[in-house]
């Protein structure tokens, strides 16, 4: 199951993490978002101890969404050191280039 972040733990979850993330901007009236939940969950798990996979519902976090400027949904962003490394914005991607990502970030 993947993390839930929010503007509460975003900057110790994300920004500071060790390990490369990849954080799914998402909403719940979103179906692309719905369709690619589950494909998130699966790089979450499969990945899990190599690298972070998290949510972030932009009606919750509406700061963190206009910080990353998430203007369409699902956007996924790829974080190594603090920074936004890639972006892919839409649900069309599969699980094994989500995965290639965050091990090439790893």
């Amino acid at each position: 199951m993947s993390l839930q972040f929010n503007d509460a733990n975003f900057q110790s979850e994300v920004i500071n993490s060790e390990l490369p993330v990849l954080v799914d901007f998402w909403a719940e009236w979103c179906g692309p978002c719905k369709m690619i939940g589950p494909v998130i969950d699966q790089v979450a798990a499969e990945l899990a101890g190599q690298a972070k996979v998290g949510k972030v519902n932009v009606d919750e976090a509406r700061q963190l969404a206009a910080k990353y400027n998430v203007r369409s949904i699902p956007f996924l962003l790829f974080f190594k050191g603090g920074q936004v490394r890639d972006q892919i914005v839409g649900a069309n991607v599969t699980k094994d280039q989500l995965k290639a990502k965050l091990l090439a970030l790893a």
